[in-house]
């Protein structure tokens, strides 16, 4: 949006992509998330969160709203824990790549935030356990890359 002075204002909204399977896990990664982003001075009006069926939805939703070039960048959080069948494989790979197409097709930095744990004691660790909390991370992530695309912008690239 431009100033009266004609400058570019960034953009400062950002987009959370969460999965609703493992819910419980995934909603400690959102609120880390959340977190990371008050922490760097964003309002939570600022941050949408849409909430999808499982990680193997996250890519088209994640494509869609970054597509609408409304968003700074975008953060997938899910959470994939092996079970006794290769259904983990399957979806672990689609949300993994589908992820990387929606910013390379958009041009708008989509986060890879899905946790892909052998068991539910690993996924807990890394959503706010021991391991820290990855959904912070993945924030953390987004507004770093939000700031690299501005540079590139600002330098012609």
């Amino acid at each position: 949006m431009p100033t009266s002075e004609g400058q570019v204002v960034p953009l400062c909204r950002f987009a959370i992509v969460a999965a609703k399977f493992n819910r419980e896990v995934v909603e400690r990664l959102v609120a880390g998330a959340l977190a990371a982003f008050r922490q760097q001075g964003l309002d939570d009006r600022a941050v949408d969160v849409v909430w999808v069926p499982g990680s193997f939805e996250i890519p088209l939703t994640a494509q869609r709203l970054a597509a609408s070039k409304k968003y700074a960048a975008i953060v997938g959080l899910g959470a994939v824990i092996r079970g006794d069948t290769d259904h983990y494989d399957h979806v672990c790979r689609a949300a993994a790549d589908g992820i990387l197409q929606a910013g390379l097709t958009t041009g708008v930095p989509v986060i890879f935030g899905v946790l892909t744990c052998q068991t539910e004691e690993q996924a807990y660790a890394r959503a706010g356990g021991p391991e820290g909390n990855k959904g912070a991370d993945a924030a953390r992530a987004a507004l770093e890359m939000a700031a690299v695309m501005r540079r590139l912008d600002d330098a012609g690239e």
